[in-house]
């Protein structure tokens, strides 16, 4: 089992501000907005040689009948339960409160080895009043500043000495992230992959702001699922909060090898859709387009052919991808989702061998040659792929500034019908031989 430690305490205490100090980047969104973080957000944190998992959560608030802070308590609840240490958090600024006593009280009936962090303690009055701790009952208070690192070395130390000597790898596989408007479906889709409700699924538009990163490993199939914040049009980022949210979905699509791009089938494509599809291809990533909420549209209106006709159109001239048409709600078609971005993963790292390629690519270009330049003969003599994570294809030529674009096209097209690029861009430069 993969050793981890979960952060919990009330709200706005500083869970994130050390979870990123642990981690060594600004991950978690920080903010003196409570309620910030509402998902679980992973990641791997090294101390002393030794890796382990860190989960940051949203602040724990008893008997809320907001719904955002139901939902966090069930989130916290469950990182409890799936961690191996507890960092329980409290703030040395505001003393013990009823909720610090009542998160105590809960975390006593659980049988896993807790620390006692006392946050913002960054001066010597401060660790005298930190002492008042004692009275909830652990056995050890860690008094420290996540916003300077003072004493988390030693919170690290004893973190340290109970991680096992085997350590855990850098996750190595495919990334496959999930873009898309917001409230469009794209946590309940992950719900449905993983078979648990592992991030927080409102009703309610921008409810994960953070990106979430799990882990799926079933059926001989092994990937990362990336978990986005929905992004809006720059004119309804109004909140600061919000803004940090698009800046973590767009790094999510940066981080991923195939994006899904979720659409509301009920709302057809709009232009932030197109927008989202844009980032994803200047981004060289792969692509597959969920059209989820199926289950909603009246097949007699919209059926699946013409709605795919539709994207197609308004994707063109890259419209090589693929369209499943899903819902998440009723688990149809969603697993084979899994099967097109495994297939699109495949597609982005196919390597064509050079001879192959001139064999195959010369024979088409001498079929249909490029137009002439000023009544020069332009000639493509040779065709190399360049080593990278996605299709790149140098072509040698005469004239290679000269290659119009409608032929370019055409030698897309070709490389697409003689060799599988299904959902991945291609690119090409034009050298002088």
């Amino acid at each position: 089992m993969r050793f981890t430690a979960a952060i919990v305490g009330r709200p706005n205490v500083g869970k994130s501000t050390l979870f990123n100090r642990l981690i060594g980047r600004r991950k978690s969104i920080v903010d003196d907005i409570s309620g910030v973080t509402r998902d679980r957000i992973y990641d791997i944190a090294e101390w002393n040689g030794k890796k382990f998992y860190v989960i940051d959560t949203g602040g724990f608030v008893a008997h809320s009948h907001d719904i955002f802070e139901k939902e966090i308590r069930r989130q916290v609840e469950l990182a409890i339960e799936e961690s191996s240490v507890i960092m329980y958090m409290v703030d040395v600024t505001t003393g013990i409160t009823d909720l610090d006593l009542f998160v105590a009280e809960l975390l006593r009936k659980v049988n896993k080895r807790k620390f006692l962090v006392v946050n913002k303690v960054d001066n010597h009055e401060r660790l005298l009043l930190a002492q008042e701790f004692w009275s909830l009952g652990f056995d050890q208070i860690y008094p420290i500043s996540s916003m300077t690192g003072s004493g988390t070395g030693e919170l690290l130390d004893d973190i340290a000495t109970l991680i096992p000597d085997e350590e855990i790898k850098e996750i190595d596989i495919p990334k496959f992230a999930i873009i898309g408007q917001p409230n469009v479906g794209k946590s309940s889709l992950i719900n449905v992959f993983l078979g648990e409700e592992r991030n927080l699924v409102t009703d309610i538009a921008g409810t994960t702001r953070d990106s979430i990163h799990s882990e799926f490993n079933k059926f001989g199939k092994n990937f990362l699922l990336i978990d986005t914040a929905g992004i809006r049009k720059k004119a309804k980022v109004s909140e600061d909060l919000e803004f940090y949210s698009v800046m973590r979905a767009i790094q999510a699509i940066e981080e991923a090898d195939v994006c899904f791009l979720v659409i509301d089938a009920t709302l057809g494509v709009e232009s932030q859709d197109m927008e989202l599809f844009s980032l994803i291809i200047k981004r060289n990533k792969g692509l597959v387009i969920l059209v989820n909420k199926w289950d909603l549209v009246s097949k007699d209106t919209n059926t699946s052919t013409q709605m795919e006709k539709t994207i197609k159109d308004k994707i063109a001239p890259f419209n090589d991808v693929p369209i499943l048409f899903i819902s998440a709600l009723e688990k149809q078609r969603v697993f084979q989702a899994i099967e097109k971005g495994i297939e699109v993963f495949q597609n982005r790292n196919r390597k064509i061998s050079t001879s192959k390629l001139n064999e195959v690519m010369l024979e088409s270009i001498q079929k249909i040659p490029p137009p002439a330049y000023r009544n020069h003969l332009i000639k493509i003599k040779y065709i190399t792929q360049i080593e990278k994570d996605y299709p790149l294809f140098a072509f040698f030529s005469n004239y290679p500034d000269q290659i119009k674009g409608s032929y370019k096209q055409f030698l897309e097209n070709q490389l697409r019908s003689h060799f599988k690029f299904t959902g991945s861009p291609i690119r090409m430069l034009f050298k002088e031989k």
